[in-house]
């Protein structure tokens, strides 16, 4: 199936944060842009569009960073109770080298100026923005079977320094960006034992926020 045929629906139940499965191959730079093409298309808080695209391919700056998330992976599992260590271990975190493109996904509060119209009473909205671009681009790359890892094991102020990024430029995401040669029909947390999904009967409340249980039923 092309991308053109494949119902959003279905790059959705597809979508998975890949990891392992990146082919080596380095994404085309017509795809690429393609890809970023619908970030840019994002809906943003009074039309300010605050993100940019930071598209990283040197091997050396590729190979720092997955040299510094790997040294904060092994602070994170010595930081776990043993049984949960153990349950960790064997789940791959990032692709970096393996993705050959890395797109550091940046805000800038200050895009729109002083008066961002929508933003004055719920600030964090500016941030919702730049995260709705990097769904875009996601569902895009699923749709054109790239894979596309979220990498949040990092220190915020090393990326700044490895991208150059200036002063009130704050790093949201890290992506590593690749072909696939499949998508896991199970995320990966729920395969290896970390944590299952909620069902969404668990997260629907009528007219006013009530407690849930586990299996989904309203108490």
């Amino acid at each position: 199936m092309s991308a053109d045929q494949l119902s959003v629906y279905e790059a959705i139940r597809q979508r998975r944060d890949v990891r392992a499965e990146f082919t080596g191959e380095v994404i085309d730079d017509e795809t690429l842009m393609r890809l970023l093409t619908a970030a840019h298309q994002a809906p943003s808080v009074g039309n300010s569009q605050p993100w940019d695209f930071v598209i990283v391919r040197e091997p050396d700056t590729l190979r720092r960073f997955a040299d510094h998330v790997a040294d904060m992976r092994v602070a994170f599992r010595e930081s776990l109770p043993a049984d949960r260590a153990a349950t960790f271990d064997p789940i791959k975190i990032e692709g970096i080298v393996e993705s050959g493109t890395g797109i550091v996904v940046t805000h800038d509060d200050s895009r729109g100026g002083p008066q961002v119209l929508g933003r004055a009473s719920v600030p964090e909205t500016g941030v919702y923005s730049t995260v709705l671009a990097i769904q875009n681009l996601w569902l895009a790359a699923t749709a054109e079977q790239v894979g596309v890892g979220w990498v949040s094991f990092y220190d915020p102020e090393i990326l700044r320094e490895l991208v150059g990024l200036p002063a009130g430029i704050k790093p949201i995401a890290w992506l590593c960006v690749g072909p696939v040669d499949h998508f896991q029909e199970v995320p990966d947390l729920e395969r290896f034992g970390w944590r299952s999904g909620r069902p969404l009967a668990a997260a629907i409340h009528h007219e006013r926020f009530g407690a849930n249980t586990d299996s989904g039923e309203p108490n």
